[in-house]
């Protein structure tokens, strides 16, 4: 008997073996000859499969004829019909479908690729193009194009060292997070020009996500947060060189190659910028700084297998500004004009990567990075040397559950600051760590619904357990319409090095007191989206937005330079609304945000410089694929100065025109501030005397305007 059961389950084994088979198929692209990641294969209209990084898609299916459908973003789906299983693997080439730019942008920064029409995050991608059409008009940093982007401000903290931060949705800058790669940043002293020194022809594209963000990437992004994603090398040899004058003696000089070959790649990214000071308004101080900054960024990728890549990098920042009165500039102090500031920087920033694939597309990320930032700022009358050593470590998992994906991990992030030799400065170190745990859900239902639930548990040294609960969904209501809608919490612990809309000298800033207690948050969003193709020349999109948060406890730089909280809370509501079309060779942009702070918070209700109203308008024509020609501008409307006063609203507006010529060479002639609009025309930019001068909060351009030529060779 027990031989009979025994020949019976061996020969339902057999059975079964022979019933099962392994399908192997392998996709690339076929032009390139690339492997496409991410693609999903459906056997007989049920999902089976999604392509790892090789493209490669291993499945069980049952013997005999298939239906195989294969689908990835941004190229023409493919339908096929296999007669028999085999042991060979099935390549598919898939080909380009670019009839649809908007659908077929990916976001890194959701961590599962998914489409920028479908996320339940609010995020705007400025993608290939637009990152590639900034390489020529502001190669030497990213400031003007995130400008161009509705609900985001570009704000100048020191007339004198020119230093920048980004605002979101009318709140301090502080309240953004900077990643590259998913990986922070700036922030603290090391914040210090951190935008001034990105270019952007080392990056592939910029990803802007509005309102709270900290499942995946911490508590600091409250206001939301701008990812910077590198470029990567491909099988064809890249080689893309820009130069670039302006009007205000500004020389860019950039460089980026990069090739990958089977086991191994490279890319190389280098540039110099040189400035001369400027006097702009001719009231003896300059405008702009005279400034040199030298940047390097090599990478190195190793494809170990087709399941594994490793990568490593090192990014070197070397930048000297000074400004201050233009006399002292020339070398022609005295005792009167003796006023000047100087700041010497450098920072030194190694990077790794370690992407693992396994079966079923499962993916474990390792990846960190260390930085030091060295700066010495010195002027007529105190001179600081410190450092900041920064550092980031994370290990996180990726995994497709039918229908679903999880996202999941813990990290550590801190920072260690120190003065050098210099008993007299008050604060002299500051340290932070925080070691967090975050898990992600993203559930699809029916093609028609993605929601996002996720939960972060941070654990800071000394402001103890914070717990961070985000939900978002995103709805395809038909054709046309879609919504989204999401709630997060976040938080902000004390710094008294945090980026302020007045640069403050580190110099005088005190020690954080017992009392100070860390900031939370609470913000919402609900947002519509409405889209129509005509054809592949006719297309209108619109997505207009609300949006609310509330910071707890909000932390400003008080009398005698200490960090202190507010008692009242911090209340920022408002609407978002853009527009895109493309009419034939026409392309317009078109958004406005209105930013409302009830009358609790500051002198006279909003916070100080961050407009109610602004407008930003971007409108585009091409002419024969040769040249391209473009107007965009903006429109802020009247702020609140720190003493409750208001400024007057202004405009904005650039002009450019480009021309290729040849297949390689691209020539583009630039006007930024077309109407030379400067706050100087409104009102001194300083107060006191010229050898001990006080600068006012900026709230407006106070370069004039500026007409650059750049040419571009790119292989």
């Amino acid at each position: 008997m027990k031989r009979i059961i025994s020949l019976g389950c061996l020969l339902l084994m057999v059975a079964t073996m022979n019933a099962q088979q392994i399908l192997r198929i392998k996709i690339k692209d076929a032009e390139k000859k690339e492997a496409l990641q991410g693609a999903t294969i459906k056997v007989d209209g049920q999902v089976a499969g999604v392509a790892d990084s090789a493209g490669r898609a291993d499945m069980t299916v049952s013997n005999g004829q298939h239906n195989i459908e294969i689908s990835t973003l941004g190229y023409i789906t493919q339908n096929i019909i296999i007669q028999q299983v085999d042991t060979n693997i099935l390549t598919i080439l898939m080909t380009e479908d670019n009839t649809n730019l908007e659908e077929v942008t990916l976001i890194a920064s959701t961590r599962n690729n998914q489409a920028i029409e479908s996320s339940p995050l609010k995020v705007e991608v400025l993608g290939k193009e637009e990152v590639g059409e900034e390489v020529g008009i502001r190669p030497g940093n990213i400031a003007s194009i995130l400008g161009d982007v509705s609900g985001v401000q570009i704000q100048q903290s020191s007339a004198v060292s020119g230093n920048s931060n980004v605002k979101i949705q009318g709140l301090p800058g502080r309240y953004t997070q900077i990643l590259r790669d998913g990986m922070p940043l700036y922030d603290g002293f090391s914040g210090g020009f951190g935008i001034l020194t990105i270019p952007p022809l080392d990056l592939k594209q910029i990803e802007l996500i509005k309102g709270s963000a900290s499942t995946l990437f911490g508590g600091g992004a409250i206001a939301g947060l701008i990812n910077l994603i590198s470029r990567k090398p491909t099988f064809e040899q890249e080689a893309d060189i820009v130069a670039n004058y302006t009007t205000l003696s500004e020389l860019n000089l950039n460089a980026f190659v990069a090739k990958r070959y089977k086991k191994m790649g490279y890319t190389l990214f280098a540039g110099y910028t040189t400035q001369q000071a400027k006097d702009v308004n001719n009231d003896g101080f300059s405008d702009v700084p005279t400034s040199n900054c030298l940047l390097l960024h090599p990478k190195l990728f190793f494809y170990l297998s087709d399941k594994t890549i490793v990568s490593v990098g090192y990014s070197g920042t070397f930048d000297k500004r000074k400004g201050g009165d233009m006399l002292v500039l020339q070398h022609k102090e005295d005792n009167l004009h003796q006023y000047f500031e100087e700041n010497n920087s450098t920072r030194h920033t190694g990077e790794y990567a370690i992407d693992h694939f396994f079966k079923g597309d499962t993916k474990l990320t390792i990846k960190g990075s260390a930085s030091y930032f060295d700066k010495t700022t010195k002027d007529n009358l105190l001179e600081l040397a410190a450092g900041q050593l920064s550092y980031y470590n994370e290990v996180s998992l990726y995994k497709p559950i039918g229908h679903s994906q999880l996202v999941a991990g813990i990290n550590t992030v801190g920072d260690n600051y120190q003065v050098k030799h210099n008993d007299l400065v008050p604060l002299q170190s500051f340290a932070n760590t925080t070691i967090g745990a975050f898990a992600q859900y993203t559930l699809h239902i029916k093609d028609k619904t993605t929601i996002d639930a996720g939960l972060r548990i941070d654990d800071h040294l000394k402001y103890g357990l914070f717990v961070l609960p985000r939900i978002a969904f995103f709805h395809q209501i038909d054709k046309h319409f879609g919504a989204r809608g999401g709630f997060g919490m976040g938080y902000k612990t004390p710094n008294p090095l945090m980026q302020q809309d007045i640069e403050y000298a580190p110099n005088y800033i005190l020690p954080l007191a017992d009392s100070v207690k860390a900031e939370r948050s609470l913000g919402g969003n609900f947002d519509v989206n409405y889209k129509k193709e005509w054809d592949k020349e006719h297309t209108l999109f619109i997505n207009g937005s609300a949006f609310l948060t509330q910071i707890d406890h909000p932390l400003y730089i008080g009398q005698g330079y200490a960090l202190e909280n507010r008692k009242d809370p911090l209340v920022t509501a408002g609407t978002d609304i853009y527009v895109k079309m493309g009419i034939k060779k026409w392309e317009l942009y078109g958004g406005y945000t209105f930013t409302s702070v009830p009358a609790t918070y500051g002198p006279a209700g909003n916070i100080p410089l961050s407009p109610k109203n602004r407008l930003a308008f971007v409108v585009v024509k091409e002419i024969e694929e040769e040249w391209r020609f473009g107007l965009e501008g903006s429109y802020t409307g009247s702020q609140n100065r720190y003493d409750g006063s208001q400024t007057p609203g202004y405009m904005f507006v650039a002009l450019m025109a480009q021309y290729k010529l040849g297949k390689h060479v691209l020539l583009v002639l630039n006007c930024e501030n077309l109407l030379d609009y400067r706050m100087s025309k409104e009102e001194a930019l300083y107060t006191g005397s010229i050898s001990y001068p006080t600068f006012k909060p900026l709230w407006a351009p106070i370069d004039g305007r500026v007409v650059n030529l750049s040419v571009r060779w790119k292989l």
